[in-house]
Order: structure tokens, then sequence, then C-alpha cells
């Protein structure tokens, strides 16, 4: 049998181990991709560092564990049902994994399974085991296999680490369709200088937003998020002063068609409770980033002000290769993103490594 080098975590707490396993072999629906970069989510070190105090009831996947959420790269073998992806294709492989067979997942709607799994990363269904034992192999791997229904195809002007970037840029998008985001509108983005919200921007400003205001707590970063389109983009420092009151007055007392809460699981819930404010009436409120404490919300207001508040996760395939195909077009600009590579041997130093000031503009990738 062949064999490939693979990072494995075999217990939490403790380093990966780059071990020497057998290259797997692709079922009939499968394909077998040859790794070339895997981004490194910003969340990886308190998974497998702290994973039973975060979410105990979601599982992760069985030790020793390939973990690796995005990873792209060349398609090296496909199993006989496979359709419309051959051997030689340059592909970003969607870590979404559902059942398949389900009522929503037959209606196109995989987030929506209980089985719903971010392979590679962890489950948010106590079923998601079972998606594990299917799909073992995440992308700190030189091969790994993923279903057919996974694959977005890639641009030759789009590179295998800015691809290892579209699990976020792809849960940004996905935030923005459910927004309803298009033209002339006036975005908020909470949390602007995170990765989702830098995402959240460059799309929204792809999108044709007439303006984006953007919250931050660095002042270096909000001046760089600024200057992605310093005639449309506002940021307001968090802390100066009450966002939705900011975001009123920036509007003419109107507030934002939408607000992208972009804000971190340790974010304090007033922050977002704030944001919400700077909504206008009949806008909606889309909610990306996770802020785990409970949110006391005001029903009456959001009656009277006829304001949507919406829980977007993730994003699907289909808009995935929407995403690959403006790259294609020139409708959307990546070069944003800096590359940080690291070998597969140093997977434990790029995972710890994500402190760096560069916020959502860094790319942490691993290449196998």
């Amino acid at each position: 049998m062949a064999k490939m080098l693979a990072a494995r975590l075999h217990a939490l707490g403790e380093p990966m181990s780059v071990d020497t396993i057998e290259v797997p072999t692709p079922r009939p629906t499968d394909v077998l991709v040859r790794v070339k970069a895997c981004g490194i989510v910003p969340n990886m070190a308190n998974v497998i560092n702290n994973w039973p105090t975060w979410f105990p009831h979601q599982p992760l996947p069985k030790f020793p564990a390939i973990f690796g959420l995005d990873a792209a790269g060349v398609v090296e073998q496909v199993g006989e049902a496979v359709l419309h992806t051959k051997p030689g294709d340059r592909v970003y492989v969607n870590p979404l994994r559902s059942c398949g067979s389900c009522q929503v997942c037959r209606g196109g709607e995989l987030s929506r399974c209980r089985y719903f799994t971010l392979n590679g990363y962890f489950s948010t269904s106590r079923d998601g085991q079972k998606i594990f034992d299917l799909y073992p192999y995440g992308g700190f791997a030189e091969f790994m296999t993923a279903p057919q229904y996974s694959i977005v195809h890639l641009p030759d002007t789009m590179t295998f680490e800015q691809a290892g970037k579209l699990g976020y840029i792809g849960t940004s998008y996905g935030a923005l369709r459910n927004a309803g985001a298009g033209p002339g509108q006036v975005a908020l983005v909470d949390g602007v200088t995170g990765t989702l919200g830098v995402a959240s921007t460059v799309l929204a400003l792809a999108s044709g937003a007439s303006r984006v205001l953007g919250t931050g707590r660095s002042e270096e970063l909000l001046k760089r998020v600024k200057e992605l389109d310093p005639d449309r983009v506002e940021v307001f420092r968090l802390g100066e002063g009450s966002t939705g009151e900011w975001a009123k007055s920036r509007t003419g007392g109107e507030g934002a068609d939408y607000v992208i809460s972009a804000l971190g699981a340790k974010a304090p819930v007033e922050t977002m409770l704030d944001s919400m404010q700077g909504v206008r009436r009949g806008g909606k409120v889309v909610n990306v980033g996770g802020v785990a404490d409970r949110l006391p919300v005001d029903v009456k207001w959001l009656m009277d002000e006829q304001v949507q508040l919406i829980g977007s996760n993730w994003f699907s395939t289909a808009q995935g290769q929407e995403l690959a195909d403006m790259v294609a077009t020139g409708a959307l600009d990546l070069s944003y993103l800096q590359a940080k590579p690291f070998p597969l041997a140093r997977v434990n130093e790029a995972i710890s490594g994500l402190t760096d000031r560069d916020g959502g503009f860094s790319n942490y990738v691993v290449i196998p």
C-alpha cells in the first residue's frame, strides 16, 4: 500500500505528531485529493486544547485524528461513480458533511442535516461521529478523500493558499446571502478586523455596497480595513461610544440595511446588542461570529421594527463555486490575504502562532 505523511492528534492538549500511514482509497462517489495547502482555523488551538469546556456535547473525530478544515489541492484519483471531477483538477474541498439522504439534504440544505459535521474540525451534532468514521481524513495530510458533492473547482488565477481561506470567506459569503446583500446598500460589520469581518467587508464591496461601516478595537487594523476602499469604508473603534448610535448618525438616522455580527465567541454580549441597534427598520441582523453567551433580545423591538435576527452557519459547495467563479472573473480580489505557509512538520508551531497583529488579513496555511 502507498504511504503518506499525516499530522495526527493522539490526545487533547498534546502536540500533533507527523505519522506515516496508508494513503486512503476513494469509494465510488469519492475523490482522492493530493493536498497542496490547508488553511488553519484561528480557533484550532482552542479546539485541540480546551474542547470539553467549550462544547462538550459536540463530538471531535476519534483519536488519533487528522484535523485540517480548509484543504485545497489536485485531484489524484476519482471513484467510478464520480461524474464531474477528474484527475488533475485543481480543487477546494468544502468540509461540510451530512448524511446526504434525509429530507433537508435531498432539498440541498446540507447544513440543516442532523449529522452536520465539519470534516477535519468538529461536529455540531451528537450523531456527527458517524460522519467522522466515514471521512476521517482532514487536510493536515498529503492526501485526503472527500465526497464528490464537496468539490469546488478552482481557476488558475486562484492560488492554493488563497483557497485555503475559503472556509472563512465562504462563511462570510453565506452570511451576506442571508442578509440579502446587494448594490447600493449600507452594511454594518461588527468585528470588522477579524477573519470573518475582513472577508465580509471585501465581499460587501464586491456586491456593490455603497458603504461599509465597520467596528473593531485595533486602530492599526481599522486603518487597514478602511484602506480597502477609503471612499466606501468607514470605521469606528469599539469602546469610544455606541455602535448603534454611530451607525444611525452615518446614515441620516436610518441605520444600516443589514448588520453582520462577526464578533468572536468571547466577545461581550453587550457589544452585539449595541450593534443591532444600528440596523434600519425592516433590516436584518446576521450572526456569523458566534457570541457564546446568551443574548437577551427585546422581541417587542424586533416586532415593532420588523427586524430579522438570523443565525448563519457555514456555506454550500455551490456558494463556494460562486466565489471561485468571482475570482476567475476578477469580481473578487483576494490579494489582501497575506499567506504564511508552514510545512507539515511545523504544524504545531503554525497553530500556536495565530496571535500575530494582522487580524483578518493573515492567512496561515500548512503545506503538506
